[in-house]
């Protein structure tokens, strides 16, 4: 992550520290666009979370979580961002892919 978002981080949440070395948290997915979790120590149901399509295009989103939980009365949270491509965190994947870059 550039450091001038790194610090940008820092000043939007209440966290002291942002890591500058991130990956992609969504499914293997062909768009393009990347997202990183930075902090959710935002306003309720929000995040902030690192977007980047290449190394020159990346910004700080402020987004809000995905409503989506697991069936059954204990069903874990979905720990992505709402309206977000592919499968859920919960879900089982057929298969574990890195999309960093």
């Amino acid at each position: 992550m550039p450091l001038d978002l790194a610090r940008e981080a820092r000043e939007e949440s209440a966290v002291p520290y942002v890591d500058r070395v991130v990956q992609c948290q969504l499914s293997a997915h062909d768009d393009g666009n990347h997202f990183a979790l930075l902090t959710d120590d935002c306003t309720y149901g929000t995040a902030l979370w690192l977007r980047w399509l290449g190394a020159d295009k990346t910004q700080l989103v402020l987004m809000p979580d995905c409503p989506a939980a697991a069936p059954g009365p204990d069903g874990d949270g979905c720990c992505l961002f709402a309206d977000h491509a592919e499968q859920h965190t919960w879900e089982d994947a057929l298969e574990e892919v890195s999309c960093t870059s």
